[in-house]
């Protein structure tokens, strides 16, 4: 697969995802701040908006605002543009690896973007669940790194498994 191939691939997925989760950001928060919250699909997935200065599930919300400047904002970039450069000249990475670390690099970009244009706040939106039992709050970018981990997972899962079985 040639540089150029990746590349595309890559802008393809950045844009789509980035765009996609700036658009519902920018959406629930022209429409839903301050706004009860919106329950759909009899209260399986709720709407609301917060202002997540942590990480996952705001892990660090609680450090000092430098310390997370230093490490949601550099360390995640730099980890950001690794991986970019990873995915364009890793030798024997497969279509599949490509789209799924295209997938963990574009959430991880849209919100990177949100915590420099926003103080170092992340917008989050969306809680799926069952009465009581409900998810942390989260946003798009947030279930493209998900899909885009598991997707990893999977793969990997796959490649051990196929050398397993030749004895590689």
């Amino acid at each position: 697969m040639s540089k150029l191939f990746r590349i595309g691939v890559l802008s393809l997925v950045v844009v789509a995802v980035v765009g996609c989760d700036q658009s519902s950001k920018l959406i629930a928060r022209s429409c839903l701040q301050d706004e009860a919250p919106v329950e759909l699909v009899r209260g399986v997935v709720r709407l609301s908006v917060i202002e997540n200065t942590g990480a996952f599930l705001s892990l660090g919300a609680e450090m000092p605002e430098a310390a997370r400047a230093v490490l949601f904002g550099f360390a995640v970039g730099g980890g950001l543009a690794a991986g970019l450069v990873y995915l364009v000249f890793a030798a024997g990475l497969g279509r599949s690896s490509l789209v799924a670390g295209a997938l963990v690099i574009a959430g991880g970009l849209g919100n990177l973007i949100d915590r420099v244009l926003r103080s170092g706040a992340v917008t989050d939106f969306i809680t799926i669940g069952l009465g009581r039992w409900r998810t942390g709050v989260f946003n798009l970018a947030d279930v493209a790194i998900v899909a885009g981990v598991a997707a990893l997972v999977v793969l990997g899962s796959r490649v051990r498994s196929s050398e397993a079985k030749t004895g590689s």
